[in-house]
């Protein structure tokens, strides 16, 4: 494809797209939730959302403002196949935190240089500093996903990337960095839904390329290697939280809850903080492959 906005995305919809993939996207009711398997039937009210939101942003400053006086480094991971959310929740997580102490790392495929180093070498030179929050937009897992459903590494390389994950996840646990994993899992339905959207776009076009028409068409290989990763890289010191993102604004909801659970910040507001919603936000035993 030449171009990212060609109207692949539409072709492989009206030709490729499973039967029962067409339809819900076709029979859908405006603003309802694809999967009717999903724990909600329509997204979150906006007023709600909102609502939640700012407290929880608020939250969000108290912590940072906690980490720089106390020297904390986070790193938060966000994964998922794309379109599944992990750049829009990641914003929220950002919007109102100085850019300069709450850092993206969105890398691109290595240079010839980085692919003959160490796999992990080039995220090593990311990681937070002292009073810092790190947001990796995709991370390492691409090998145990990504690289291997395209075959951009070989089984060995691979096998390689799994025994060494949860050794070099300790270590930087270890180190006295606190780590959050997330994994947001999105429906078939609803990413063939957003990439359409995307396509229609011009503002999103940009975020569509060749890979997710490949996609895709390699839901299945995906989902294979999604299972293997999340079961091979869940570590006591460095867990999973799968969160269900077919709702974006639930998903975001649960992934800031999380992390401001997970950390004893100065003048922490248990009540702004909530409590998770555990059909949202689960760990990884729970995860079926979303055949969607």
């Amino acid at each position: 494809m030449d171009l990212p906005f060609d109207g692949a995305i539409s072709a492989y919809f009206r030709t490729e797209a499973p039967d029962h993939v067409r339809a819900a996207i076709h029979e859908a009711e405006a603003g309802s939730i694809l999967d009717p398997a999903f724990p909600y039937g329509k997204p979150m009210s906006k007023k709600a959302y909102q609502r939640d939101l700012r407290a929880l942003q608020i939250e969000l400053v108290k912590l940072r403002h906690w980490a720089r006086a106390t020297g904390t480094r986070i790193a938060i991971l966000f994964e998922g196949r794309d379109a599944a959310g992990k750049g829009g929740t990641i914003d929220r997580f950002r919007a109102h935190l100085n850019p300069r102490g709450a850092r993206v790392v969105a890398l691109p495929k290595p240079s010839d240089v980085e692919s003959t180093q160490w796999y992990f070498q080039r995220y090593i030179n990311h990681l937070p500093a002292s009073g810092e929050m790190v947001f990796y937009d995709r991370s390492w897992y691409n090998r145990g996903v990504v690289e291997h459903v395209f075959d951009f590494c070989t089984p060995s390389e691979r096998e390689h990337f799994f025994a060494q994950v949860p050794d070099f996840e300790r270590m930087l646990v270890h180190e006295g960095i606190v780590l959050f994993k997330f994994w947001l899992d999105v429906g078939r339905a609803e990413q063939l839904r957003r990439f359409l959207d995307r396509e229609k776009d011009p503002l999103k076009q940009w975020k569509l390329s060749w890979v997710d028409v490949e996609g895709l068409r390699r839901w299945e290989a995906y989902s294979t290697a999604i299972g293997e990763t999340l079961m091979r890289s869940q570590t006591e010191h460095a867990p999973w939280t799968v969160i269900r993102s077919d709702d974006k604004r639930r998903a975001r909801l649960a992934a800031i809850r999380q992390v401001l659970a997970g950390l004893d910040y100065t003048h922490k507001d248990p009540r702004a903080v909530g409590t998770s919603d555990a059909s949202i936000a689960t760990g990884p035993d729970s995860w079926t492959g979303r055949s969607g």
